[in-house]
């Protein structure tokens, strides 16, 4: 068994490393899936139904990232109490629903109803998909697995708006939404025929309130946990405000139209590739010292180019704003699969309400700073810059301030980075 490995239950053979890894990544790949494909749509979509203001299709995003971080606080105690398997059925069935609702959708407000439950549903997948990972392996082991999931999640992005792109070219937006049926119905079938249950019926716990608050209090007492959800949420929310402005900024301010999603794929590509340097390097030189790293880049950078961003009146040449969103979006690449590592490992005992909670705290801190920067877009990248200028800042603090406790509090972190 390799180091970092955890023992795998007795019974039905799981996948092979690979294949796991493929699953994984392709369960986690729907919540990807679900924002980036429509990027494209997102005006169609709103002009289709309704929508009063311009900034109004941001909320078709918006809506599925907070369906995204209430059901994340739900799926992580569900899976400790029935199991992995059982949760994650109900996850896609629950994504699914919402999808019909949206491809039905006739007025945007039922549009808004339909991603909130879409959200709902794909935290399933994302939080599940975590616990498993972290019932199969530890420390660097899961660092590194997490990161080659996150290389292959990233090619969903990569392809996903030329997807949606190539989709309104031969049908309207609702096909989107029948394609993410389809998919979701790909990743059950296949989950159901070869991955095992993960979780031995030792080691539930009982969904009642009490066991739920105790885990969420230990997870939001480890200040190891508690400092890189934080963290990991602020770097997520700089991803939502540029996500819900990319159209608008790409296709409307810098007059790219359809060339878009090619902009965006190589947006993607960085995240992909800083993924990969990650697994590669992490074993070597840890996961502390990489995100660190990359988050001190990402924050002197931010800062730099927002006093250009000023001097341009918001307005920067394409070239140079396409190479400061490369630079940062690598950096990206090397901090979210450590940061949500770092978080997870003092966690182990509780995985499932663990990976919820630190999931949702992310997603909760994202939605509510990101939001606002994106409905601040007025044309320029001014408040785009400004904003992830601030929330690298912020997350920087928030890992100081961890790993001044690292010592004291958790033996086990040390000895494993």
């Amino acid at each position: 068994m390799p180091e970092g490995a955890a023992p795998h239950l007795p019974g039905r053979r799981g996948p092979g490393t690979a294949e796991f890894v493929a699953l994984i990544a392709l369960a986690v790949s729907m919540v990807a899936m679900s924002i980036d494909s429509m990027l494209p749509a997102l005006g169609s979509i709103a002009s289709s139904l309704g929508a009063r203001e311009a900034n109004d299709r941001q909320l078709i995003l918006t809506t599925f990232f907070a369906g995204l971080t209430v059901g994340q606080l739900f799926y992580g105690p569900l899976a400790d109490a029935i199991g992995r398997r059982r949760s994650m059925f109900f996850g896609l069935g629950v994504l699914m629903v919402g999808g019909v609702i949206c491809a039905t959708a006739t007025s945007f407000a039922t549009m808004l109803t339909g991603r909130m439950v879409a959200g709902f549903g794909a935290a399933g997948p994302r939080i599940i998909s975590t616990a498993i990972v972290r019932d199969r392996y530890a420390g660097r082991e899961m660092a590194r697995i997490m990161s080659i999931v996150m290389a292959l999640f990233i090619l969903v992005p990569i392809v996903a708006p030329s997807l949606g792109q190539a989709t309104l070219i031969v049908a309207s937006w609702r096909a989107i939404f029948v394609g993410l049926l389809v998919m979701a119905l790909v990743v059950t079938t296949w989950f159901a025929l070869r991955q095992p249950e993960t979780l031995s019926p030792a080691d539930r716990r009982p969904l009642s309130f009490r066991p739920i608050v105790a885990a969420i209090t230990e997870s939001l007492g480890n200040r190891i946990t508690l400092g890189y959800a934080l963290s990991a949420g602020f770097i997520f929310g700089a991803m939502i405000a540029f996500l819900g402005t990319a159209q608008q900024t790409f296709g409307e301010q810098y007059g790219l139209g359809a060339k878009f999603p090619l902009y965006f794929a190589g947006l993607a590509s960085a995240l992909g590739v800083s993924s990969l340097v990650n697994a590669t390097l992490v074993r070597k030189y840890g996961m502390r010292s990489i995100s660190g790293i990359a988050l001190r880049v990402a924050t002197a950078a931010s800062a730099a180019f927002f006093a250009i961003a000023l001097v341009t009146h918001g307005h920067p040449p394409l070239a140079a704003f396409m190479g400061y969103l490369l630079l940062v979006f690598f950096c990206n690449g090397l901090m979210f699969g450590n940061f949500n590592a770092l978080a997870m490992e003092p966690m182990g005992h509780i995985a499932g309400s663990a990976a919820a909670v630190v999931g949702s705290l992310a997603s909760f801190i994202s939605v509510l700073i990101g939001t606002p920067i994106g409905r601040a877009y007025d044309g320029t990248v001014t408040p785009l810059v400004g904003g992830l200028a601030l929330l690298t800042l912020a997350a920087l603090g928030t890992t100081l301030w961890a790993e001044r406790g690292r010592g004291v509090e958790s033996e086990a972190v040390v000895s494993v980075d």
